[in-house]
């Protein structure tokens, strides 16, 4: 049986596409800030990451990105870059680093249903192994303050909650339209608050906010979710598209607000 997770993505790109990403990369190719390609060890892996730096004279904290199920594609690394932009360094791993015939990652891939069915065999262990390398090494980074937070989208946002039962460090996990792990055993082990942001028209993801609510307040950890009226899931992307209608384009500025003046705190 398929996993209903990925199902339901998978029905979701078919009935909406990933559009082309002109606009994205286009943003990207015009941004004066240093932006490079580097590999992360982890073990026998090499992660393949997109850094973005901000131009500013003191040390800045860091922001580790992970992607939607559609890989690390030019709309993420163009979160990194706008996150450079708001005065953070950012990191975005592409986790399917090794996965395509001959050893690359995403765009060896080519996208569509080759994607999916790799990152919905992505053993949870490497994830956590390749997001902890990651981790350290952007924080070792002479730019940086150490301090480092966690922010995804769609499968990104399921694995960013995941990630904070894991690393013990982090500064602040944002949940972008992705499930809670549902072990209260292991949501004790969060050390950093959780923010949630959702879509009003995604009751597929929406419908699991109340038992993460439950089990994180059982547990005595701070989850903060919040549901921007009218956006569908994948708000974040669609909303900064040149052709996003109104709720989805209206829940991404302010989405985009209220990250920002978290990870400012």
């Amino acid at each position: 049986m398929k996993n209903p997770i990925l199902l339901a993505l998978t029905l979701w790109v078919s009935a909406f596409g990933l559009s082309a990403q002109d606009w994205a990369k286009a943003r990207l190719e015009k941004s004066p800030r240093h932006l490079e390609w580097v590999k992360v060890k982890q073990g026998t892996r090499d992660v393949s990451a997109f850094v973005a730096y901000p131009e500013v004279k003191d040390k800045a904290s860091a922001v580790i990105v992970i992607h939607e199920i559609f890989g690390l594609t030019d709309w993420v690394r163009g979160v990194a870059d706008q996150l450079a932009e708001a005065g953070f360094i950012a990191i975005a791993p592409d986790l399917l680093s090794g996965a395509a015939p001959g050893g690359g990652g995403t765009a060896e891939l080519g996208g569509g249903d080759a994607v999916r069915k790799v990152i919905g065999s992505l053993p949870p262990e490497q994830i956590t192994a390749d997001l902890n390398a990651v981790a350290d090494y952007v924080t070792k980074l002479p730019a940086c303050t150490g301090v480092v937070s966690v922010g995804g989208f769609c499968w990104g946002g399921a694995q960013t909650f995941r990630y904070a039962t894991h690393n013990p460090k982090l500064k602040g996990a944002f949940v972008f339209y992705g499930t809670g792990p549902d072990l209260p055993a292991e949501l004790a082990k969060i050390a950093c608050p959780v923010y949630g942001f959702y879509g009003g028209k995604d009751e597929r993801v929406n419908a699991t906010i109340a038992t993460s609510t439950d089990l994180m307040k059982r547990v005595g950890k701070t989850y903060d979710p919040v549901i921007y009226d009218g956006a569908g899931h994948g708000f974040m992307r669609a909303g900064e598209a040149p052709d996003a209608n109104e709720p989805n384009q209206k829940a991404r500025t302010e989405a985009w607000k209220r990250w920002l003046t978290l990870l400012r705190k």
